[in-house]
């Protein structure tokens, strides 16, 4: 083949097998394992979800929903009210309907904001409240009926607020306690609190004295909580220790970190500012816990505004309103 003709034969094979590459049914499979380029979001009506379409996933395969879902708000903070259903006596939440006390508690929480850090609403509910009398149970402690508490479940979902369930357990374990609520503790959006001044032992009342728990009975609740969260491949879920004396909590250096648990230590102290401040200083251990803070309505004298609290150190992370 002379030299033009062979140039020529090169040139037509080339445009052949150039033209078979894009029109050849397998090119497609070739390319199945490269990555699709990014859909062009839709403009005006037609961006709106379709009704009833689940949100499609957003984390990486395999990661664990507590490891990417952080209950405390990056660089931000929690802002709470407190109580029990139907009634004020044990704090603001019981004073009104869930969803009345949310507008309240959105009123409240507004000074705390700062640029970059948000804030998150939170019920914080006594579901389990500790008694002067025995019941039936001989245990000086009571559950709220299970009604009354569905109605803040539904109600912070579709809030959007975080409802924290606060245990009073007067004579019984924690973890006995705790596991009765499990049907509540499984929505994405429950944690759990609990409060060891009403925990006493055996001869004691609640009320009479000021409880306490040891840090086995906190460890063998967390770890409760932690395989729940982990087995149900739920958010990272708050771990909630109250606490205004250092005697609350027995040996508190051995309490255990959990996998899917974010620990918080809430002090409670009340009265004026300094003693406050002192009672703060004496109990928080930042060393184990995140730190939350309570403020009382009516106990606390010249009771400490957002900008105030902001200046606490170590920082609190979370406030309730009682």
């Amino acid at each position: 083949m002379t030299g033009p003709h062979r140039v020529a034969a090169v040139l037509i094979l080339g445009l052949a097998l150039l033209l078979a590459a894009f029109t050849d049914p397998g090119h497609t499979n070739r390319d199945r394992d490269r990555a699709p380029a990014a859909a062009v979001p839709p403009v005006g009506p037609a961006a709106e979800p379709t009704p009833g379409t689940p949100a499609p996933p957003n984390l990486p395969t395999g990661t664990p929903r507590w490891r990417s879902e952080r209950v405390l708000p990056d660089r931000g903070m929690l802002v709470a009210y407190y109580g029990t259903p139907g009634t004020g006596s044990l704090g603001v939440l019981g004073e009104t309907s869930p969803r009345k006390a949310f507008r309240r508690l959105q009123r409240a929480a507004a000074p705390f904001e700062r640029p970059g850090r948000p804030v998150r609403p939170v019920f914080e509910l006594i579901v389990s409240v500790a008694d002067g009398h025995p019941g039936k149970d001989r245990d000086f402690s009571h559950d709220v009926g299970r009604a009354a508490v569905q109605e803040y479940v539904d109600a912070a979902r579709d809030l959007g607020a975080l409802l924290v369930l606060d245990l009073q357990p007067g004579r019984t374990d924690f973890l006995e306690v705790a596991k009765r609520w499990e049907w509540a503790l499984v929505q994405p959006h429950v944690s759990l609190a609990i409060d060891p001044e009403w925990r006493v032992r055996r001869g004691q009342r609640p009320a009479r004295v000021i409880g306490s728990v040891g840090a086995g009975e906190v460890n063998r609740t967390s770890a409760w909580l932690s395989r729940l969260v982990v087995e149900h491949d739920l958010p990272e879920k708050l771990f909630v220790v109250h606490q205004f004396r250092t005697s609350m909590v027995r040996h508190i250096g051995r309490v255990k970190a959990r996998d899917g648990l974010q620990l918080l230590q809430h002090v409670d102290g009340f009265g004026n500012r300094g003693q406050k401040l002192a009672t703060y200083r004496a109990v928080a251990r930042p060393d184990i816990f995140a730190m939350g803070f309570k403020l009382f309505y009516d106990e606390d004298y010249n009771r400490m505004g957002a900008k105030a609290v902001h200046r606490i150190r170590p920082r609190v992370r979370f406030v309730s309103y009682q």
